[in-house]
């Protein structure tokens, strides 16, 4: 196979836009600087040529060796690729993401492309410092909800269990929107959900097994789930497995398709070496709510009360991931 000619690989070089290519010798001395690499430092070729990488990273990226690190490993694992923020000539800082590979060409032993991705990055950090003030807004106006509540059933002497009980629930709905959070409001995945609900129920020798396939599901269904699982797991601490030391629980859920490619989700909720159980005289809110909160959603639950343990079942159709928020110049905009 004939290798690339000269003039057709200067040709790609001096038109690749938004691109720097930078040649380094292995104490990282510059030995050549390419396409834009003058537009994106500030540096001309006279001056980048025969100075150190280092200059253009960070006073603690150089300090721990980064610019070093990048060909160190690019050498030995054949390319090393990641993103930071870079020092221009005049000293503004810029996001970068760049591709370091080995180069064997007279004092070169390295090749450093990259670009600079700073919009990208501040339109990320934006998006990120917005989510994070959503959530803090909505657990400042569910803590003011929750002081409402408690302070108007106790003006009316309600039960104190009541009163924990509503409280509890609204915590739960906090709970809920943390998860949320922490995968940007894409969605939630089941298991993180399962855990973060069960936390405080579980000890130190796990009394929970769960075991289930990766589920993503929609934020409208993960605040739903964190709902009813609160009042299994909360019923379960009151009356059930949990509320002696050798009961346990199992959650089991699977993930299924149909022919036109919906999916559905089931869960099991099986309690067992609990005390004996028996079915309730009177249907409660978490009854009620397991009855109605999956009924719209294609989907129901179903409850028995066995005598070794209570287990629910609970199936629906999954709603699917709305698309992506765009961050555009004029502000946060949907795809059409």
């Amino acid at each position: 196979m004939s290798s690339v000619p000269a003039a057709f690989a200067s040709r790609i070089i001096e038109n690749m836009r938004g691109y720097a290519i930078v040649a380094l010798a292995e104490d990282g001395t510059v030995t050549g600087w390419l396409a834009d690499a003058e537009a994106l430092t500030g540096y001309s070729r006279d001056e980048a040529v025969g100075m150190n990488i280092g200059a253009i990273f960070t006073e603690a990226d150089r300090a721990a060796g980064a610019h070093l690190t990048e060909i160190r490993r690019a050498l030995d694992e054949g390319r090393f690729e990641d993103s930071r923020w870079h020092l221009r000539k005049n000293g503004e800082r810029f996001w970068a993401n760049g591709l370091t590979l080995p180069l064997l060409d007279g004092d070169a032993v390295a090749m450093k492309v990259f670009r600079d991705e700073t919009p990208l990055k501040r339109a990320d950090d934006q998006r990120i410092l917005l989510l994070n003030e959503l959530n803090h807004r909505v657990k400042n106006s569910l803590a003011t909800v929750q002081s409402v509540v408690d302070q108007t059933l106790r003006s009316a002497g309600v039960d104190a269990r009541v009163r924990n009980d509503l409280t509890a629930r609204i915590m739960a709905l906090s709970s809920a929107h943390n998860v949320l959070v922490d995968q940007n409001w894409a969605g939630a995945e089941l298991e993180a959900i399962v855990r973060d609900v069960t936390r405080a129920f579980d000890g130190p020798q796990s009394r929970l097994r769960l075991e289930g396939p990766l589920v993503q599901l929609h934020p409208s269904q993960a605040v739903t789930l964190s709902l009813v699982l609160h009042e299994l797991v909360t019923n379960a601490a009151k009356y059930g497995a949990l509320s002696v030391p050798q009961g346990n629980v199992e959650i089991n859920w699977n993930l299924s398709h149909d022919s036109e490619g919906h999916r559905f989700l089931t869960l099991l909720w099986r309690e067992r070496d609990g005390p004996p159980v028996t079915p309730p005289t009177r249907a409660g809110f978490g009854t009620r709510l397991l009855a109605s909160a999956l009924s719209h959603q294609q989907g129901g639950a179903r409850v028995r009360y066995d005598p070794e343990g209570v287990c629910a079942v609970l199936s629906f159709r999954l709603v699917e991931r709305a698309p992506a928020v765009e961050m555009t110049g004029e502000g946060v905009s949907a795809p059409a």
